[in-house]
């Protein structure tokens, strides 16, 4: 049985603003049909015949995964929480262990949740040759049919063709220089590492056994010493803390003999940045690609997004311009690679847009910062039908709550009441309280805050359904 393994982590710096650490790309929908780049990934397996998939993120993305992966009718799926990234050799291999225990025989269908693939059947096809070179006992990596010379992917060159399936791996090359990327287009030997793979569990972990055998011990430790926590595995920090950090090339494929490279062309693309995003979008007759609330004039080649109010551009060319609620990019196009720079010096001033927007998703809806002053903050919240906020109480603050639509069920020390539609309640400091969406339609408040202290870590949780600390 064909197991997919969705490697989810990574913050997407170089798609700031709309990409932040808590909130990655590969959560978000960048294109106009509202789908995630997670779901475009679970969506693309529809046909295949696989088993419920394994993801795999970072514990701070664990609610986001969860509701994406329901919304997606993937509610079998298993989660594995890391603490903390240890690349993608870990990942697998934490996946892999996990999936021997029940299926000895498993191959894993190894992906990214952040990438673009636009002919599905193609894809399909390339993975039933990678699936029959697995039966083999290769490890089988895609190799993307380069369209032009590139210095931002690695290359793979292939060698002896194996069965009509694929090719032998000759060898990996790291990130080359124009000329060299020329030359390798030019030889038709060459094609871009896309960073997915097919093998079966078994036959990775026997390689990693030989290669990296600190790494195995590390994750089988993590495993066996971690917990289940509602729909997620927690592994062990500890134990996670002492594998090495490497990739799946660099710890494995670059090192075993067994490596195979099957073509494919299918309009692939690791959305790796906004230039990358404009080459990949519909554009407009002089070559704009236009999101949401967007006026230009005289504009060519430029990438232009408004995520709440109205942008417009007059007489530019080759630009990024990017607009949300609490941040705004203008960049040029061939600079688009170098936006690591600009989330670097936003952590450095301690400053926090590049952790996450002015909307924040919680397990049980969401809230949005809509105004904040020295003593003062005021939020719109969102709780989803039968939701329930933790039990907790604040040392700093007093909190006003104003009902906007729906019902919540309110509950103050030992008092509890429904306050419904245009009503409103009082919450004073140090008083235990929560609050509850016990209908059927989400529950829609406006919460005033005042205090000398308003930081989201000015929480005391005594008792959470979601498990949060």
């Amino acid at each position: 049985m064909l197991h997919p393994v969705i490697i989810a982590g990574g913050s997407g710096s170089r798609l700031w603003p709309l990409s932040r650490q808590l909130n990655p790309k590969q959560f978000l929908a960048l294109g106009g049909d509202g789908v995630t780049m997670l779901q475009a990934t679970l969506n693309r397996l529809a046909g295949l015949n696989t088993a419920s998939p394994v993801l795999i993120c970072n514990e701070q993305h664990r609610f986001l995964a969860a509701e994406q992966l329901r919304q997606s009718g993937c509610d079998k799926a298993s989660i594995i929480l890391e603490p903390y990234g240890r690349n993608t050799a870990p990942a697998i291999a934490l996946a892999a262990l996990s999936l021997v225990e029940t299926d000895p025989a498993a191959c894993l269908l190894v992906l990214a949740a952040d990438h673009v693939i636009n002919d599905k059947m193609a894809f399909h096809s390339a993975i039933g040759n990678a699936g029959e070179l697995a039966k083999l006992g290769r490890l089988v990596t895609f190799g993307i049919v380069p369209t032009h010379a590139e210095t931002g992917y690695g290359y793979i060159e292939r060698g002896q063709a194996i069965d009509g399936l694929g090719f032998a791996v000759q060898r990996f090359v790291e990130k080359p220089d124009l000329a060299t990327a020329s030359s390798y287009v030019e030889s038709d030997h060459y094609l871009w590492n896309s960073g997915m793979f097919v093998f079966t569990a078994k036959r990775y972990l026997e390689e990693l056994e030989r290669f990296q055998p600190r790494m195995l011990k590390a994750c089988k430790r993590a495993l066996a010493e971690g917990v289940r926590d509602l729909d997620f595995i927690r592994i062990s920090e500890q134990a996670f803390a002492e594998c090495p950090d490497d990739s799946v090339d660099y710890a494995v494929m670059e090192h075993t003999s067994a490596a195979a490279v099957v073509p494919l062309i299918a309009g692939w693309s690791d959305v790796g940045s906004w230039s990358t995003l404009w080459d990949i979008s519909d554009k407009d007759e002089s070559g704009n690609v236009l999101y949401g609330d967007t006026l230009a004039e005289e504009c060519h080649d430029s990438y232009i997004r408004s995520d709440s109010r109205l942008v417009a551009a007059l007489g530019v060319k080759d630009l990024v311009i990017v607009e949300t609620k609490d941040a705004v990019l203008v960049a040029h196009k061939n600079r688009a690679q170098d936006l690591k720079r600009v989330v670097r010096s936003l952590e450095t001033d301690g400053r926090h847009e590049h952790l996450n927007h002015r909307e924040v998703y919680r397990p049980w809806g969401v809230y949005d910062s809509i105004d904040q002053g020295n003593r003062y903050q005021v939020k719109r919240i969102t709780v989803k039908p039968g939701a329930k906020l933790s039990l907790q109480k604040h040392h700093h603050r007093a909190e006003h709550w104003i009902v906007v639509s729906g019902a919540a069920q309110v509950t103050i020390g030992d008092k509890t009441t429904l306050v419904t539609e245009n009503q409103s309640t009082y919450i004073p400091i140090g008083q235990v309280h929560c609050l509850e969406n016990p209908g059927k339609i989400p529950l829609e408040l406006i919460e005033v805050q005042s205090g000398s202290y308003l930081g989201e870590d000015d929480i005391v949780r005594l008792e959470d359904i979601y498990g949060r600390a």
